[in-house]
């Protein structure tokens, strides 16, 4: 049988439970992944070639790596070539693409030309972040929680000019940009006090949000961590201080897979935060043991995050992005693994008879809940996504891994 046959004989087993793939298909084309460049260079960016701090760590080795921003988006445009449907590109503010010798507090739209330049030629949308790591100013350990006025000044003249660059990418793209804030300000071992840096911070955002900028064009989230390399004893931006700040000053509320309990999940946060947030921006990742940012796979986790918000409807108030990065194996390979799992994910969740199953709950019926959940992680989605990739002109199956590989040796060993 070919694709397309797989295909028909899936859609008709789908029927049989009252779901309309042809439909799913149709709402997973609306679905935009926000792939981070941040993978395709190990987190170096172009601002300078010091070394990662800010309890950013990144392990491997492997040849290819981009060194230059035409190269890094001659790999996204690969990775992109492998992956179905149209999608988004999240830059960090170290990958600006200039002539210049500006600082992080100098930064404006003009660095970020090529790049929006380059968007528009790819049918893409832009997210950003400000870099608040591996620079000098990030001095003891902190940033914009700092003791120190002058490093405190220094980030958010950083962060002012990093929203400005938001919204200059929303508005020559039409696209809102999503522009995420993460610090990794902490004390490696027990502070004496911990509520002082956090009214620094939060006076610290309160400045840099300032003044309103135009919602059509940009989104603000607020991320936070349970601990990082060099903060593992105290956070500063805790989920507890994000969460209420997020709330009451109307910012997105980002959760990272990583970066939370090991004991906790991402995907039963998702409906509570959903009654009270403007709106939700997603970081998937997969933390092995701690917040080490693995490829995202095919995980129960990662289905779970699909299932919630699919059937409660979130699609629409949730904005996916990636975080991972791993030097160890092929970038491009990472991208595509990574994209194209979250894609399968939401696809799958989308292939449940979502009405039926929350009817026979609210009906008590929960043998029949169970078995219908259970029986349907063996039905044929693959085959439903199969044809989606070959709809959308990209590889089906592990042809996708020939491209890379192809890439490879053509491309990234000869570097």
């Amino acid at each position: 049988m070919n694709t397309e046959e797989r295909y028909i004989a899936a859609k008709e087993k789908y029927a049989e439970l009252g779901v309309d793939t042809d439909e799913v298909l149709k709402e997973l084309a609306k679905v935009k992944i926000s792939m981070h460049v941040w993978q395709g260079d190990d987190i170096q960016g172009f601002l300078n070639d010091g070394e990662l701090t800010g309890g950013i760590s990144v392990t491997g080795n492997h040849p290819g790596k981009a060194t230059t921003p035409e190269e890094l988006r001659k790999d996204l445009e690969k990775a992109y070539s492998l992956i179905p449907g149209k999608h988004k590109l999240n830059l960090h503010a170290v990958y600006l693409d200039t002539n210049e010798q500006v600082d992080l507090d100098e930064i404006e739209p003009k660095h970020f030309e090529k790049w929006v330049s380059w968007a528009k030629e790819q049918g893409l949308g832009l997210d950003f972040n400000p870099t608040f790591f591996s620079h000098p100013m990030f001095k003891d350990g902190f940033t914009l929680a700092s003791p120190d006025k002058k490093v405190r000044d220094f980030w958010i003249e950083h962060g002012k000019r990093s929203r400005k660059i938001a919204e200059y990418f929303g508005k020559e793209l039409g696209q809102v940009c999503v522009n995420n804030f993460w610090m990794p300000d902490g004390y490696k071992d027990n502070p004496i006090d911990r509520y002082t840096p956090r009214k620094r911070l939060m006076e610290s955002l309160d400045e840099i949000f300032s003044q309103e900028l135009n919602k059509e064009y940009t989104m603000e989230a607020v991320e936070s961590k349970l601990f990082g390399i060099g903060a593992e004893a105290y956070t500063v931006g805790t989920h507890e201080f994000y969460m209420g700040y997020g709330l009451t000053r109307d910012k997105l509320i980002c959760l990272d897979a990583g970066h939370f309990h090991p004991t906790e999940v991402v995907s039963n946060k998702l409906s509570s935060l959903s009654l009270f947030s403007k709106g939700i921006l997603l970081h998937v990742s997969r933390p092995v043991r701690w917040d080490s940012d693995h490829v995202v796979i095919m995980d129960d986790e990662l289905q779970e995050i699909a299932k919630e918000l699919v059937r409660n409807d979130l699609l629409g108030k949730t904005n996916i992005g990636l975080d991972f990065f791993d030097a160890t194996i092929n970038r491009v390979a990472a991208w595509a693994i990574g994209t194209r799992n979250t894609l399968k994910a939401i696809l799958k969740a989308m292939l449940e008879p979502i009405d039926y199953l929350k009817q026979v709950e609210l009906e008590g019926d929960f043998t029949t809940r169970l078995a219908m959940t259970e029986e349907l992680k063996d039905f044929p989605f693959a085959d439903v996504w199969n044809y989606y990739c070959e709809r959308q002109g990209v590889p089906v199956g592990l042809d996708w891994l020939k491209v890379a590989q192809e890439y490879e040796n053509d491309v990234l060993l000869k570097r």
